[in-house]
């Protein structure tokens, strides 16, 4: 797998080798992204021109494009200076005219000399009851028309390139496309009615028609699907180094777990008993499990991880349960305990903050295993701490935690099986091209005994109603959040904002009754006031989006979002799952500054009508887009090209699929069909995933 494949050297080299392109044209289009001949053949058209010929511009639906041979006529020179050039000219069955502006005569008589017959194609206007071309895009002798083609591709353009030039440069760089063998699976492209890959990419340069340009066009699916696939087979390759990478065998005696399961109030919904099996299943395996828990705010996460743990404990080892930030650990400790005590383990807690004789004390224990379950934070993976015999990692909100993380903890040596969870309902298409090197569990309903959460939409206008709403319910003993917006990602503004509001109530409700919380406050306050809340010292915290990962008070009720309108969709889900953790009835409050917007309006309604996370997600999906939705900077996304997740969910399960039944037929990619897929990771620069054969 040394260097790229020889045939695919023509479409790797310079812009400056194609037709057209010199040294300033590359450089533009090195600016829109386009460094080698390669990405022009993924630059596809987004419109196309009809440029076939008519006899007459007689009943054509004015405006439109057109091509027309035609007499040449008089010429009329402008009156005054600066005015219209107009050339009359007559086509078949009527008379129109050619409109220059700033054009010289000279000019003009050498190219549309009278009594000629040209052929000319450009857009037609009626102008007083006159058909008329502007300076038309084409004119030649009838004998050289043969090159204005039936059908024009138009491209997005970048400043300084016109569609002329762009044309050329794809027409240069189709001209070295190679012939490559085919990686898709036979079956599937011909159930498809694919084409092979340089016609496809021939045809998508070629369209001949709007019909072409749809995602759902063969040539278009086709290119598709090898993005996916190329990406798919990288993620694969990436899960078969880790799952080669020597797992250990934990085998469940149930034990610990039934008497967990014994003591609960309530019976584990299916879909938590499914992914318990299925954890212990992965496990008990000889390859290292690589798992993403995905469950909706309150779905019951934390009983499964803790059952997971259990599958460590009873095995004879340990188990380690990491979260992004202190006061999440700190939850997850108080979540677990009850548990642990129920199972009888040893539980204990290690952070940043540990130092001294205290830490020393805990490395020791965990060192001899006297500690079963650990949770912290990501110090727990410093160099100084050492189990003695780690089974299973989880990692709390993988956000920031992409394949790549995943990588470095298998670099660590750390064989222990991993566990991922989130909280974030991910689309299907979405959570396979960002964990597609991964098998998910899915906890898609709610345990017994969650009330469901009123939402109401409320105008900022009635501020005074809501405070009054929140001064009886502070007297009935109830807890409230009240979130503040990030505004225009000025941290002075955004507190600014927090601190007025916090004064506000303060004066409506009382000194002692608020308590608030933002970015920039030092850990150690921020603790403090969260602690506050959790113990009911204070009853209403004001907060930025601090909060929005995680913090657990169960008496808290009411859930207020200010400019809720400027909140994405997966945001406001999450912040309105703090509430509803009790026994009181939960109202959100969705606080809005008119005017909205459509677009706003329909998020908020959306958060009205329905509580399911995957619905809710799906929704965002379709409104804001697949990059928007995780943010595609930090969120490890690729950015395709001509695929687009929104619209070919579909065609991403295949992929997958496709993907992993190949390796696992061919590991080493050595088959023709192997050999092929090779080729598409050097044609797709999957540098990594090449790497990864290299080691594999």
């Amino acid at each position: 797998m040394s260097g790229r494949p020889e045939q695919l050297f023509p479409i790797f080299a310079g812009l400056e080798t194609l037709d057209g392109v010199g040294p300033r044209t590359a450089k533009l289009l090195q600016q829109a992204e386009i460094e080698t001949p390669r990405d022009l053949l993924f630059s596809l058209p987004y419109s196309v021109v009809d440029r076939r010929r008519r006899d007459t511009v007689q009943g054509l639906d004015l405006p439109c494009t057109a091509t027309i041979e035609v007499t040449v006529g008089a010429h009329r020179p402008p009156a005054r200076r600066g005015g219209p050039y107009r050339v009359h000219v007559s086509d078949a069955r009527t008379d129109f005219q050619l409109v220059f502006f700033h054009a010289r005569s000279d000019y003009l008589n050498r190219v549309l000399p009278s009594g000629a017959r040209r052929v000319v194609s450009g857009r037609i206007e009626l102008f007083d009851g006159m058909a008329q071309m502007v300076h038309p895009d084409h004119i030649l002798p009838p004998e050289e028309a043969a090159e204005i083609p039936d059908f024009e591709p138009v491209y997005h353009l970048t400043q300084g390139i016109s569609q002329k030039v762009m044309a050329r440069a794809v027409r240069s760089a189709l001209a070295r496309v190679p012939d490559l063998p085919e990686w898709i699976d036979p079956a599937l492209v011909a159930q498809k009615g694919w084409p092979a890959w340089a016609d496809a990419v021939r045809q998508a340069h070629a369209p001949r028609g709007m019909q072409d340009l749809s995602p759902s066009a063969p040539a278009r699916e086709r290119l598709a699907y090898d993005e996916l696939f190329a990406h798919q087979l990288t993620l694969a390759l990436a899960r078969r180094r880790e799952r080669k990478a020597r797992g250990i065998v934990s085998v469940a005696t149930g034990k610990l777990q039934r008497r967990v399961l014994d003591a609960l109030p309530y019976r584990p919904t299916a879909a938590q008993m499914r992914a318990i099996e299925e954890i212990a299943a992965d496990m008990a395996a000889p390859e290292r499990m690589n798992r993403l828990l995905q469950g909706d705010v309150g779905a019951g996460k934390t009983l499964v991880a803790f059952m997971a743990l259990l599958v460590a404990v009873e095995a004879g080892g340990q188990g380690v349960m990491m979260a992004p930030t202190e006061i999440l650990a700190r939850q997850h400790l108080e979540g677990l305990r009850p548990l642990a005590e129920q199972a009888g383990v040893v539980l204990e807690i290690l952070t940043g903050r540990d130092k001294g004789a205290e830490r020393r004390a805990k490395l020791a224990a965990l060192k001899e295993g006297r500690i079963q379950i650990l949770v912290g934070t990501h110090a727990v993976f410093q160099e100084d701490v050492e189990f003695r015999d780690l089974r299973l990692a989880i990692v709390d909100e993988q956000h920031r935690f992409g394949v790549r993380q995943r990588m470095e903890l298998a670099d660590k040596g750390v064989a222990a099986d991993l566990l991922v969870m989130t909280a974030t309902p991910i689309p299907r298409s979405l959570a396979l091209a960002q964990y597609g090197d991964m098998d998910v569990s899915v906890l898609d309903e709610k345990p017994p005994g969650r009330k469901p959460i009123r939402t109401a939409i409320v105008s900022a206008e009635r501020m005074d109603e809501i405070v009054e709403h929140l001064r009886r319910a502070v007297a009935e003993g109830r807890q409230c959040y009240w979130v503040c917006p990030l505004v225009e990602e000025s941290e002075t503004r955004d507190l600014t904002a927090a601190q007025e509001r916090f004064a506000h109530l303060r004066a409506a409700l009382g000194e002692g009754v608020v308590g608030l919380v933002h970015g920039q406050m030092p850990p150690a306050e921020k603790d403090a006031a969260m602690a506050a809340f959790q113990e009911g010292r204070t009853r209403v915290l004001v907060a930025t989006t601090v909060i929005e990962v995680g913090v657990d008070v169960p008496n808290a009720s009411i859930m207020v979002i200010e400019r809720a309108e400027i909140f994405g969709l997966a945001q406001l889900h999450q912040l309105r799952g703090r509430v509803g953790r009790g026994d009181a009835e939960s109202t959100c409050l969705l606080v809005y500054r008119p005017p909205l917007t459509e677009g706003g309006r329909r998020r908020l309604e959306i958060l009205r009508e329905t509580e399911d996370g995957f619905r809710i997600a799906e929704a965002d999906l379709q409104m804001r887009g697949a990059g928007d939705l995780i943010g595609t900077a930090q969120s490890g996304l690729p950015r395709f090209r001509v695929a687009d997740l929104e619209s070919q969910a579909g065609l991403m399960a295949t992929a997958q699929s496709d993907a992993r039944a190949l390796l696992a037929r061919d590991p080493a990619l050595e088959t023709d069909r192997g050999r092929a897929a090779r080729m598409l990771l050097w044609l797709m620069q999957q540098d990594r995933a090449i790497r990864l054969i290299k080691i594999g």
